[in-house]
């Protein structure tokens, strides 16, 4: 897909290409009846790689999206840890247990917000950290430094804590320092997907793989 939308816009005359455009807007998924590209976003939201080829970019969360080589994957969602948390925190205010019940729960909602808003996106080369439907970016990461963006050529190792209920990923990579750097994530999105693309970009895991929710 995105192959041809980058020939479209790059040979098509302008009068053609706003043609295009208005009849990929039209276009709608199966996934809810949602508009896959408006107007305002395929004539704006133009990203250039570091190869200076132009691409549209399209956040499909839990979907694949066709790119110049691998596809981009951005897992789907997943709400199960925070509502846990929130259901312990409500358990322990319950029976008058406030001390624990306030910090439960204040992680509860603080992984509740992280998992409306905080996205993995895994194109043919990195695993990046964007925020957002519209996949803006996250900025330096504020522990260690450096993009939040880290090429599966780097990474060291990685597993899932558990694989059967994930509750968090772990990897090592090189490219923030030589030595290498270790990175924790709680499993805010879909287990099951999030596996399957990290078996793919950056090799197998020790851990076995998540049951099917």
């Amino acid at each position: 897909m995105a192959t041809t939308l980058l020939s479209l816009h790059s040979f098509l005359p302008i009068h053609r290409r706003r043609e295009e455009i208005g009849k990929l807007s039209a276009f709608r998924t199966s996934f809810g009846g949602q508009v896959l590209c408006k107007p305002s976003f395929c004539g704006t939201q133009i990203a250039t790689n570091n190869h200076g080829n132009r691409l549209v970019v399209n956040s499909l969360l839990g979907r694949r999206v066709k790119s110049r080589t691998r596809e981009t994957v951005i897992p789907e969602p997943d709400f199960r840890i925070p509502i846990v948390l929130l259901g312990i925190a409500g358990g322990l205010a319950y029976t008058e247990n406030l001390v624990p019940a306030v910090p439960v729960g204040l992680l509860g909602l603080l992984l509740l917000v992280q998992t409306t808003r905080v996205r993995f996106v895994f194109d043919d080369e990195a695993l990046e950290v964007r925020i957002g439907d519209q996949l803006e970016e996250s900025g330096e990461n504020a522990f260690v430094g450096g993009k939040n963006r880290w090429k599966y050529s780097t990474f060291v190792n990685w597993e899932f804590w558990w694989p059967n209920f994930p509750i968090l990923v772990y990897f090592k990579e090189t490219q923030t320092k030589p030595e290498g750097q270790i990175h924790f994530f709680p499993i805010i999105f879909n287990g099951k997907q999030l596996y399957d693309v990290m078996v793919e970009r950056a090799g197998p895991s020790k851990t076995s793989a998540p049951k099917e929710s």
